[in-house]
């Protein structure tokens, strides 16, 4: 499973011209998730994501993380992660996972974040989707499991 965290002022989805999630302060999660992806992997990769120290204490060093400042989460799937563009100009798909069994991995990868009872939002799955975000850092890392 790939992540891209971006650490965002707030962040909102929409879907066919509908807002369908908002948050405030905290972290968008773009997660992609591979053929060869595991349910544990799913737990370990929300595990990273609450506790990444990526929010600035008052000396404005990075020392807390998603858990620290009660901050709420946005979760979007993104099959384009997984994406390989050494070769051609088109993006091969071949690390991804079948819809089905990623739909899974997401979603296990979601309640496992709820676990840790911080506030989650997300997109919707395999739709087309319009993400707005204002990036606070800017601070964008990338997590693998």
């Amino acid at each position: 499973m790939i992540a891209v965290i971006q650490r965002v002022q707030e962040a909102s989805c929409s879907v066919d011209g509908k807002m369908i999630s908002r948050i405030g302060k905290g972290l968008l999660i773009l997660v992609g998730i591979g053929k060869d992806d595991t349910l544990d992997d799913a737990d370990r990769l929300a595990e990273r994501c609450v506790n990444l120290r990526c929010f600035s204490d008052d000396k404005r060093k990075m020392n807390l993380s998603l858990l620290d400042i009660s901050g709420e989460c946005m979760v979007i799937s993104q099959v384009t992660l997984l994406a390989l563009t050494d070769r051609g100009r088109r993006p091969d798909f071949s690390r991804a996972s079948s819809p089905e069994y990623a739909r899974k991995l997401y979603h296990r990868f979601i309640n496992a974040l709820k676990n840790h009872k911080t506030s989650i939002k997300e997109g919707l799955f395999g739709a087309y989707m319009q993400v707005e975000l204002v990036n606070d850092g800017p601070v964008t890392l990338i997590l693998e499991s």
